[in-house]
C-alpha cells in the first residue's frame, strides 16, 4: 500500500469518524475483498466468512471513534479481522450455512472456471500452512500490509513476519508445483 492510498484512507476514515456514512461505504467497499479472503483462508468456508465480513465492519464502525491513525487502518483492520476470526473459531460458530451454487456469479466461460479452480487450489493450499505463517502472508499479500505494518498487527518481530511470509510462499509454490520447490 502505498503512501496516497494511506492518505486517502486516513480522509476516508477522518470523514467517517465525523459522520459521513459515504466515507465508511467507500471503506467498507475497499477492504470487503481482503476481510472476505483472509475469513475465507481462516476457515474453509464461505458462509464463516461472509459472517466475519458482517462482524469485522460492524465493530468497525463501532469503534472508528477509537482509532487514533497510530497505524494504518489497514492494519488496524486486519488487526479488527483476524480477532474476528479467533474469536468466532473459540466460540464454536466456525459452521456456516453452505452457499447456494445458484448464488455464484454466473461469468460463463472456461476463464471463470479455471480462475475458480485456482482460487480453489490456492485455498486448499493454504489450508495446509500453519496459522502464524499463513496469517502473516495474509497480511502481507491480501490486506497490502508492509512487513512492519503486519509485523505491529501480528505482535512479532519485522523479521519473523518476512520469514513467515517467506515459508507459507515457498510451501505453496510446492503444494501448487508451481517452480519445482524452489
Amino acid at each position: 500500500m502505498d503512501r496516497t492510498e494511506q492518505r486517502e484512507d486516513a480522509n476516508l476514515v477522518t470523514a467517517a469518524q465525523t459522520g459521513d456514512v459515504g466515507a465508511f461505504e467507500a471503506l467498507v467497499r475497499e477492504y470487503t475483498p481482503a476481510v472476505y479472503g483472509h475469513a475465507l483462508r481462516f476457515f474453509g468456508d464461505p458462509g464463516a466468512a461472509e459472517d466475519v465480513v458482517q462482524e469485522v465492519f460492524v465493530k468497525a464502525y463501532r469503534s472508528l471513534g477509537s482509532f487514533d491513525g497510530r497505524s494504518t487502518f489497514s492494519t488496524w483492520l486486519f488487526r479488527v479481522t483476524r480477532n474476528a476470526c479467533l474469536d468466532m473459531f473459540r466460540a464454536g460458530r466456525k459452521q456456516a450455512a453452505p452457499v447456494d451454487p445458484l448464488d455464484l456469479p454466473d461469468s460463463g466461460g472456461s476463464e471463470f472456471a479455471d480462475g475458480v479452480a485456482m482460487t480453489t487450489d490456492l485455498e486448499r493450499a493454504l489450508e495446509t500452512v500453519p496459522p502464524e505463517e499463513r496469517d502473516a502472508f495474509n497480511a502481507v499479500a491480501l490486506f497490502g500490509l508492509t512487513y512492519a505494518q503486519a509485523a505491529e498487527a501480528l505482535g512479532a518481530p519485522v523479521g519473523t513476519v518476512k520469514s513467515r511470509v517467506f515459508r507459507a510462499r515457498k510451501a505453496l509454490v510446492v503444494i501448487l508445483g508451481l517452480g519445482g520447490g524452489a
